[in-house]
């Protein structure tokens, strides 16, 4: 009798620790083949590292197929065109098909640059949500430091991810320092969210106080509630919107330099499938992540949909955390193990987050359990020693990956956090 196969699509961080986890919760018992859009894993929390060269690509990407080979599991950087949940088959770039008994997605996002005219690194705005973009962002920072003038930094409307956003505003403020051309550069921060420390979380702890006092601290203002309407040549036209949604104020707002984080949706291969995704492509999943159309078929990370916290003035995303995906991951490797073994599939993910946002020289760390509110731990703190926890995580993280390791990184990480600063959570 053959064995289960179980493919998993997608190879970011979900993805990647969720063939390790998988194939160690079931070894012997199923195949386990990723499925991939090329060879390399990137730690994408290092790109705003990256967009400013204090990391190369190089230090923050590994080559996955001698990892996988050595640990039994199957791997394909061809990637894939279109998923047939219909048929159980994923239909593969190079014109061949993979067929699976059990399929995790993991895909990540497409970037909705194309929503807005004139964003993204085909038009006036950087990105740093992949490295490819990192790296131009690095480029163009580099050219706008020889002839300095306003910056913009933010996110537009629909965005789901706020933390990079915040890091990179702040990341900028403490090079720009470094070179002593600060003084040269004003500096605006734009978001959709409705006060700042939002985050698509409404608030964890003292965000909203925390990342105002370094917003003022650092010299950048900010717009709140803001649609970016479109980006030309050295110009931003953004909207204010007021609570009853009505426009409150409109700006043009000059830039040398900008990076505004896109509105995410679904893949290609998976966006637009009846049952299996929703209006923006995102994969629908029960409490056990697990898709009601095709039972069979898993979803984790960004690449699932999940409610706004609540009604916002302009749209505002919810973040999916590493710490929160981790748990998706574990629920997903114990719900296949039950499965295969003739058992229910009864493990929920716990959703909780932690998150360590870099400031250069300082940072902002949250802890929130669930990461949904209402919440039973509410926590947030600053201190040089985030700064220092990042760096510590980016080795941590990148080493385990390297050694195939399938235990909780996140949750080891945090608890160890958590125990070094003797945190009362």
């Amino acid at each position: 009798m053959s064995k289960p196969v179980i493919a998993v699509l997608g190879a970011g961080l979900g993805g990647t620790i969720a063939a390790f986890e998988i194939k160690a919760a079931l070894g012997s018992k199923a195949e386990v083949t990723v499925v991939s859009k090329g060879d390399t894993f990137h730690f994408v929390p290092s790109n705003p590292w990256v967009a400013v060269r204090w990391r190369k690509r190089k230090a923050i990407e590994v080559s996955l197929p001698p990892i996988m080979r050595k640990k039994g599991i199957g791997y394909t950087g061809v990637g894939a065109k279109r998923l047939h949940p219909a048929e159980n088959r994923i239909e593969l770039n190079d014109g061949q098909s993979l067929t699976y008994d059990y399929l995790v997605i993991a895909t990540g996002p497409e970037l909705a640059f194309d929503e807005i005219e004139g964003m993204g690194p085909q038009g006036f705005t950087e990105s740093i949500c992949h490295v490819d973009h990192a790296e131009k962002a690095a480029e163009a920072f580099e050219a706008f430091a020889k002839n300095p003038g306003p910056i913009v930094v933010g996110a537009v409307q629909g965005a789901s991810c706020f933390g990079p956003a915040y890091e990179f505003a702040m990341i900028l403020d403490t090079e720009l320092r470094r070179r002593k051309i600060r003084d040269k550069v004003p500096m605006t921060f734009v978001t959709p969210e409705p006060y700042i420390g939002h985050l698509g979380l409404d608030g964890v702890g003292d965000t909203k106080g925390l990342l105002e006092s370094e917003l003022r601290n650092r010299h950048i203002k900010w717009v709140t509630n803001a649609k970016v309407l479109k980006a030309e040549a050295g110009v931003l036209e953004v909207e204010e919107v007021a609570d009853d949604g009505s426009v409150k104020a409109k700006h043009e707002l000059p830039f040398a330099f900008s990076m505004l984080l896109p509105a995410f949706r679904g893949v290609e291969a998976v966006h637009g499938i009846e049952g299996l995704t929703n209006p923006r492509g995102f994969v629908i999943v029960d409490k056990n992540q697990r898709n009601p159309a095709f039972p069979n078929v898993f979803g984790l990370g960004v690449a699932v949909a999940i409610a706004p916290t609540g009604k916002t003035p302009v749209p505002v995303g919810v973040p999916k955390t590493g710490f929160m995906i981790e748990s998706m991951v574990t629920a997903i490797a114990q719900n296949l193990k039950a499965l295969i073994e003739g058992r229910a599939a009864t493990h929920e993910a716990t959703w909780n987050a932690i998150c360590l946002a870099d400031f250069g020289d300082g940072g902002v760390a949250f802890y929130a359990q669930p990461q949904i509110p209402p919440r039973n731990v509410n926590w947030s703190a600053e201190g040089t020693w985030v700064h220092l926890a990042k760096i510590a995580f980016e080795k941590y993280f990148l080493r385990k990956v390297k050694k195939g390791e399938s235990e909780t990184f996140y949750e080891k990480f945090a608890l160890d956090l958590m125990g070094a600063r003797k945190l009362k959570v």
